[in-house]
């Protein structure tokens, strides 16, 4: 039984990535395969998978040696289980920059396109064999493209992605303003985690100049429920980065409507990071930075230490 999975923390992307393909595999491939989760997803994914009337992925905490397993949404070692390179990798896909890091035991299939998601990605793969799918897969590849593309807000989106979305909400007759709002406001209710699980609810690792940061962002359509809680969060930041074997996180907080970006500003490090990186002046232990949605095109790249 091939395991499909996305990145630690996972999201929309990451939650649906996997159960469409393990779909595909299962029914269109007849190759036996189960979607898999490596941790609690965030609201909105957990939204998209009972609003499309799905099945919750089981969550694991690793993987066996030798197991076959296809890597969705991600190919960074760091966002995977310890080990990875240990199992028997048979395919990635995904929509980030290559990273390096991972081996396998032979040639394998990988796809890696400049679109905003991976399941954009996978609409093409699957072709005309989509046309097979039930509601719930179809629904769960429009509600990713939505959440990755923030309703084609996201500088990263591409006119194919917009394409794919319309015409999956067609098929399925859905408004697309309708889910994402209904989408936008389950990810925007954060008031039931605490600071260490929001600092880590949707995170990724970089060393950026010899500096370990984990970068999270939250992206909301409500920042004020976030930004009220700011000074608790940067006092969990020293915990977290502790436990994590970070130097510094940094948290984003992306206002969805208003398509900037707020960074909390707990020390002279990140004051130098965001200065250096965005070119503002940080006055304060905030710093809005206009037109900043994406991590992926536009935070990771400029981050200078």
């Amino acid at each position: 039984m091939i395991k499909v999975f996305g990145h630690k923390a996972p999201d929309t992307d990451s939650t649906g990535a996997p159960i469409i393909w393990a779909w595909y595999l299962n029914e269109v491939k007849g190759t036996p395969a189960q979607p898999v989760l490596l941790g609690a997803p965030n609201t909105e994914a957990a939204f998209v998978v009972a609003h499309w009337g799905l099945d919750m992925p089981e969550i694991i905490s690793g993987v066996e040696a030798g197991a076959p397993v296809v890597i969705v949404d991600t190919n960074n070692p760091a966002e995977l289980p310890e080990g990875i390179n240990a199992a028997d990798i048979t395919a990635i896909i995904d929509h980030h920059k290559l990273v390096g890091g991972l081996e396998t035991k032979g040639p394998i299939d990988i796809t890696i396109r400049p679109l905003a998601c991976t399941a954009t990605i996978m609409h093409d793969l699957i072709g005309d064999d989509l046309a097979r799918a039930p509601r719930g897969i179809k629904g769960a590849m429009l509600s990713c493209i939505l959440s990755d593309t923030l309703e084609f807000r996201s500088p990263t989106t591409t006119a194919h992605d917009k394409a794919v979305c319309e015409k999956l909400a067609a098929d399925l007759g859905v408004d697309i303003g309708e889910l994402a709002a209904a989408m936008f406001e389950a990810k925007s209710d954060v008031s039931a985690f605490s600071d260490a699980e929001l600092l880590r609810m949707d995170s990724k690792e970089y060393t950026v100049d010899g500096t370990a940061l984990r970068v999270s962002v939250l992206e909301t359509t409500a920042p004020k429920l976030v930004l009220d809680r700011k000074d608790s969060l940067m006092a969990s930041m020293v915990d977290v980065a502790r436990e994590d074997g970070a130097d510094q996180v940094l948290l984003f907080v992306v206002d969805i409507l208003n398509e900037e970006a707020t960074l909390l500003v707990p020390n002279d490090l990140v004051k130098k990071i965001a200065e250096a990186s965005f070119g503002c002046t940080v006055a304060g232990d905030t710093v809005v930075l206009p037109g900043i949605m994406s991590r992926k095109k536009q935070i990771i790249p400029a981050l200078k230490v």
